[in-house]
């Protein structure tokens, strides 16, 4: 029951949040949510010991898809989503042949190499990638009315509302697949991969599915933001936002499924409201790093760990009130 009370208070006040915030910052709560998808799918990689520097190219590369079916194509914007997500889990299929010979420090810098190379062909090809300049006046999604809500998607409101529903549902899956027994697979990848493979564990087919998964849903969050800003370039998905993606997830931590999305949370409302505000915005790469540095020295199991020291003694404390009793 007190479960079900906190779940609902928290629904309540997300469904009010955006209503109590400025224009401004309703646009930045649309590209939180989207960005809470991008580092939850970017955990599911992590799962088999695996950090790849070409995810956010990859989420490029659902939105570049989605906008080109949509723009060029005619293809229903909500079902050109789908399939920019599906493009980019194909995509990673592809790139898991070369990638998946290596393992650890290889595996980070080829897939740096390979995310450089995808967007340098979209800087290279005018037709249809549009070149540098990228893609602009994208199909935005189309409206439509629930009961006397009308979802008008130029505004951030109607927008934040379809993309947390969105976002909300693939949680969802991200967290059922991490429970199943594919995902205690990848777990058993990442920590006793010789017992894995003994065991029959194709290690490379699950790798590269894990791979798959997390990049399909990283290319679902590119479509959402595509559809949502109406014009993307390849200094979009640059290794810039890949560092603050890294970021997230290494201070959020990642042996929790909300430790990536803490992270994304807390380190967004720092940077928009903190260094936004006084001024410190060019020096955000900067501090980011001294974060990340800090984090990995002194809460090397990221901000996830205080939650559970947090948990942890809540109980304890209650026990002991009930035997002082």
């Amino acid at each position: 029951m007190r479960k079900l009370l906190l779940w609902t208070g928290v629904l309540a006040g997300l469904i009010a949040l955006p209503h109590a915030l400025s224009f401004s910052q309703q646009e930045i709560l649309v590209f939180l949510v989207i960005n809470v998808l991008l580092v939850a799918s970017y955990r599911l990689l992590t799962l088999t010991g695996e950090w790849s520097l070409a995810h956010v190219v990859i989420m490029g590369v659902g939105a570049y898809a989605s906008a080109l079916l949509s723009k060029t194509l005619g293809v229903y914007v909500p079902l050109a989503i789908l399939l920019g997500g599906v493009t980019a889990a194909l995509v990673a299929v592809l790139l898991s042949f070369p990638l998946f010979r290596m393992k650890g420090f290889y595996f980070l810098i080829g897939s740096f190499a390979a995310g450089e190379i995808i967007r340098l062909l979209w800087k290279r090809f005018r037709d249809p990638f549009g070149g540098a300049k990228g893609i602009k006046g994208i199909e935005p999604m189309p409206d439509f009315s629930i009961g006397i809500y009308d979802f008008d998607f130029f505004e951030p409101i109607s927008y934040y509302y379809l993309a947390g529903a969105v976002v909300a549902v693939c949680l969802w899956i991200l967290w059922r697949i991490e429970r199943s027994p594919v995902g205690l697979t990848f777990h058993a990848v990442h920590w006793q991969d010789k017992l894995a493979e003994a065991s029959g564990v194709n290690l490379r087919a699950y790798r590269t599915l894990a791979f798959a998964i997390a990049s399909g849903f990283a290319g679902l969050s590119g479509g959402l933001l595509a559809h949502y800003v109406g014009t993307i370039n390849p200094n979009s998905f640059d290794v810039e936002v890949m560092v603050f993606v890294l970021t997230w997830a290494i201070v959020g931590g990642t042996s929790t499924f909300y430790g990536p999305i803490l992270g994304c949370v807390v380190l967004t409302i720092l940077n928009e409201i903190v260094l936004r505000e006084l001024g410190f915005e060019q020096m955000r790469p900067f501090i980011y790093g001294a974060i990340m540095i800090l984090s990995i020295l002194f809460l090397p199991n990221g901000l996830e760990s205080l939650i559970q020291k947090l948990t942890r003694r809540a109980p304890a404390k209650a026990s002991k009130e009930k035997v002082a009793e």
